[in-house]
């Protein structure tokens, strides 16, 4: 290691002519050491930071005199000058308040969330180890405005301002700079292949719209993690948690996860740290057996399809089974006329006997810091890798086994700019579909044909014997399910290993991938260069590889390549209009071009007005704009209930299957089969709603034309006012927004018949529409397309946040969300906007960090009101809930040390926040963490 950095020593021609040591410690004003004290020389990068005991030393290659800033999160900073070599700075700092922390992502530059021109929240090292979550990432969801829909124990996704399924392509996610969604997903799996807790520095987030500086996919909120840099942060720490998760379907079960941070600066020019994380426990089990389509069926009905039962999705009319038996001679005659016009479906299995609910997270990164000449001019390359089980709700539910992801990061960088490529590839693993495998499991023990055929054979046969319908109906399942796998059996986990590992949605359930990300982006600021403003510019490039081998998107003949660009400026100034008043604008521009749509301009602008140092009131227009994700436009994925087929120009001719038709439709088309591709979904189809009316009335006129559009990107306007402000001691943060979106991208559901066209132009001899007779026969096909809605769709909302001191000493603080949709839903009942975010929201803390010596508390609740869930996989409502999450902590200073237990769910009430997930249990939880600065 000297060899080489006596190279790169030779190579940059560095010398170091000098040298100088501070030594010191940082307490606050009671005399507790400061962990974590960040002391910089000013206008440089070097420095170090206070260990545990809040003792620092600092040794540079300058000669005094020079001056150093001493700051600490939630406390006012100090610059104190150096004038000679092993000079000792003991610094006592004063607590500030929140709106003095210091954010970057709201403007690309430093500046203090006081006079941030957009909202703005900050979860840093202080709450990050306060949080009576069981982990950072859960303690946002205490920040006002904040949504974490949890889909299971280790799949958490983030949103803000509504809109949002588990699948949040609106909601970006950067870690570093780099965005961590995963390829074929789209989303990020929340943190389950994101950042260990102990490399966390801060984490930011911005609600609303912020295409004009982050992009396409900025659209509705981002969320900034940022890690601690080797040369700021050394030495080794970590962290362990042990506990249980508590809930009533699964029971009490153990939950572990640790992590291990080490850093070490080998020199003012080179630095490196690793880190690793491992997560361990057992999912919330879902059991919801209702029904899933909402018409208060029970298990004993013939037509059941359970929320969380697999295999029942497969149903049929059993009087046209019953008239096929019969015209095929394998029913006496007239046995149809005994059988009910009535769908059944077959006997599913319960999620549960699907999966065995492990959730696991190992994940690792590591980087490499150089620093060629010893200031703030910085070279990095990172590495992540990230593999775990979960399980994950889309059209259907998943169940994420052994899912790999990586990126790969190469950085230049210093106090003005930067320079980054990254690279982001995922790999299925062993992931499965569990509704497939339910579906699967059925017909490798008996097809369909066979099984509907005993069904309505014994139905026949005890209705001819004197049953009631009921009893019937029971004779005949019991007939036809005789022989049937069952769970835990040699036969049942023969069949289930067989379709797991078969990608091939008609016989198995294993989805396969290995799509990549290709990233790029830069920016420049000359705010050193330009007096009279700081102006900014940068662009970013992006090209996706999806490939899924054909079983998420339709690249069975190789994978799909497009790409993105875009490129923005900002310009900045602050205006001193009087001696209290201060005025700063903000103006941005972005453009962006995808190779598949039109280029699109994103304007940002803001005012703010800062008055005698203690109120900053803001004002901001921000437009953002969302090109369809990669499933929006390339996806071709049966999920039984219907086809999802994506809205790229290229993409429904791009879906092709083969389909039996009816003995009607043969008799018509003169063919037994048919291929059939994803164009009559945006060319040729019906409203879903209106073919179940049409079922109903038999009236033709009741059949409403569909025929989506193809996919083009969304744009939403955004207006938003804000007050930051401290009024005797109390801080308060209030904004309201209203944001108006044009061409919204969603869903329509869509119907589309095999022969005959939809405006029924092709009829039959006897005057019958070939496409009311394709309905009637049923040779159809139902669609989810990906579209863009011609509706108005506009969504208005406002947050507050209060904090203060009571009772001397103790931290309060409580904050309240507003959220509505105005969307005319009556009138667009095909058109699934999935706002899926509660009207009303309330959250509180109290605590205190330092209750008596070393010893500290926190309290944390939460209220949501109840709302409705829309999603693919399911529509139900989700009541209202509220949530008690509370911990203890003690510092051990001589052991570097700090002794947590804590508990979330503290109540015991069990809740969901999506319709069709588990429900959420407890969990209780003792944490060591070491060396935690």
């Amino acid at each position: 290691m000297k060899t080489i950095l006596k190279l790169f020593t030779l190579l940059f021609g560095v010398v170091s002519f000098a040298q100088t040591t501070v030594k010191g410690k940082v307490t606050d004003n009671t005399g507790l050491p400061l962990p974590g004290a960040n002391i910089v020389v000013v206008g440089t990068s070097s420095g170090t930071v206070s260990d545990f005991d809040g003792d620092y030393t600092l040794t540079v290659d300058l000669d005094p005199p020079f001056s150093i800033r001493i700051s600490y999160t939630g406390f006012e900073a100090q610059t104190i000058e150096i004038t000679s070599n092993n000079q000792t700075v003991d610094v006592t700092l004063e607590e500030g308040n929140t709106l003095d922390e210091v954010v970057i992502s709201a403007s690309r530059t430093p500046e203090r969330i006081f006079e941030s021109p957009v909202t703005v929240e900050r979860f840093g090292l202080k709450e990050i180890k306060n949080t009576a979550s069981v982990d950072f990432y859960d303690g946002l969801e205490n920040l006002k405005g904040v949504d974490i829909n949890t889909n299971s124990l280790t799949f958490k996704s983030i949103n803000t301002r509504g809109f949002a399924t588990f699948a949040n392509t609106r909601f970006m996610q950067l870690v570093d700079g780099m965005d961590n969604s995963a390829p074929a997903l789209n989303f990020p799996l929340g943190n389950l292949l994101g950042m260990t807790e102990t490399d966390v520095l801060s984490v930011e987030l911005l609600p609303g719209a912020a295409s004009a500086l982050y992009g396409a996919n900025a659209f509705n909120g981002i969320l900034f993690m940022r890690s601690k840099n080797p040369f700021d942060h050394t030495g080794i720490s970590g962290y362990i948690k042990r506990g249980i998760t508590s809930q009533e379907a699964a029971g009490d079960n153990p939950y572990t996860d640790l992590g291990i941070r080490m850093a070490y600066k080998f020199s003012e020019k080179f630095a490196a740290k690793v880190n690793f994380g491992y997560l361990k426990g057992t999912d919330w089990f879902a059991v919801n057996d209702a029904d899933k389509l909402n018409r208060g069926l029970t298990r004993e009905d013939p037509d059941y399809d359970g929320i969380n039962v697999y295999g029942d999705e497969v149903s049929t009319d059993i009087n046209d089974v019953a008239q096929t038996l019969e015209g095929l001679g394998l029913a006496p005659p007239g046995s149809s006329a005994l059988v009910p016009s009535q769908n059944v479906s077959r006997t599913g299995y319960d999620e549960r006997d699907l999966t065995n609910y492990n959730a696991e997270s190992i994940k690792a990164d590591w980087g490499l810091y150089f620093r060629p000449w010893e200031d703030d001019f910085e070279i990095q390359y990172v590495g992540k890798v990230g593999s775990g089980n979960t399980i994950y709700q889309g059209a259907n539910r998943y169940n994420i086994k052994n899912f790999f992801l990586q990126q790969h990061k190469l950085e230049i960088r210093n106090d003005n700019f930067f320079v980054r490529g990254y690279v982001t590839e995922d790999k299925a693993g062993d992931s499965y579909d569990m509704v497939f495998t339910g579906i699967n499991i059925n017909r490798a023990w008996k097809d369909d044909q066979t099984w509907f055929g005993e069904y309505v054979a014994a139905y026949i046969g005890a209705t001819l014997g004197g049953a009631t319908d009921d009893q019937a109906h029971t004779a005949a399942r019991t007939q036809a399910d005789t022989g049937r796998y069952v769970p835990g059996t040699p036969e049942f986990q023969n069949a289930f290993e067989r379709i797991t590992n078969d990608p091939d949605l008609n016989t198995g359930s294993r989805f396969q991938d290995n799509s990549k990300i290709y990233h790029a982006d830069a920016n420049y600021n000359f705010g050193d260069m330009i007096d009279f403003a700081e102006i900014q510019v940068g662009g970013s490039y992006r090209r996706y590889r999806l490939n899924s081998f054909g079983t998420i998107y339709t690249d069975n003949d190789g994978p799909i390549n497009y790409s993105e660009v875009g490129v923005y400026t900002q310009l900045q100034r602050s205006l001193e209009l009087s001696e209290n008043v201060e005025l700063k604008l903000t103006g941005s521009v972005r453009y962006d071009k995808s190779e598949l749509f039109d280029g699109f301009f994103s304007p940002r602008l803001s005012a703010g007005f800062t008055i005698n140092e203690d109120h900053n009131i803001r004002a901001s227009f921000q437009t953002g704009f969302r090109n369809p994700t990669t499933q929006d436009l390339y996806i071709g994925l049966d999920v039984g209930r219907a086809i999802l087929v994506g809205g790229a120009p290229d993409n429904p001719a791009r879906d092709v299957r083969n389909y039996d038709l009816s003995p009607n439709g043969t008799a018509i088309t003169g063919q037994s089969n048919i291929d059939f591709d994803g164009t009559g979904a945006y060319n040729n189809s019906f409203f879903a709603n209106s073919v179940s009316s049409f079922g109903e009335s038999m009236n033709p006129a009741d059949l409403e034309i569909a025929n989506s559009n193809l996919a083009q990107p969304e744009q939403v306007s955004s207006f938003e006012l804000g007050y930051r402000g401290k009024l005797d001691g109390v801080i308060i943060d209030a904004s309201a927004y209203y944001n108006k979106y044009q061409d919204f991208l969603a869903n329509e559901t869509v119907i589309a018949p095999f022969y005959g066209d939809v405006q029924l132009t092709e009829t039959l001899p006897g005057g019958t529409p070939l496409a009311v007779a394709a309905i009637a026969n049923g040779d159809f096909q139902a669609y989810q397309t990906y579209t863009n809605s011609d509706e108005e769709v506009n969504s208005y909302g406002a947050a507050i946040q209060v904090s203060t001191k009571v009772l001397g000493d103790f931290d309060l603080s409580a904050n309240y969300t507003y959220a509505k949709l105005d969307f005319d839903v009556n009138q667009n009942p095909d058109f699934r906007t999935n706002f899926n975010t509660p009207e009303h929201k309330v959250k509180a803390s109290f605590g205190n960090t330092e209750l008596f010596k070393n010893f500290g508390f926190n309290v944390s609740w939460r209220w949501s009101d109840n709302y409705f869930w829309e999603a693919s996989f399911g529509d139900g409502e989700v009541p209202a809930y509220h949530v008690l999450d509370a911990q203890v902590n003690f510092r051990v200073p001589s052991l570097k040390s700090t002794f947590k237990a804590g508990a979330t769910n503290l109540l015991q009430d069990e809740y969901f926040t999506a319709f069709g997930t588990g429900l959420i249990g407890s969990q209780y939880y003792v944490s060591w963490t070491i060396n935690n600065l």
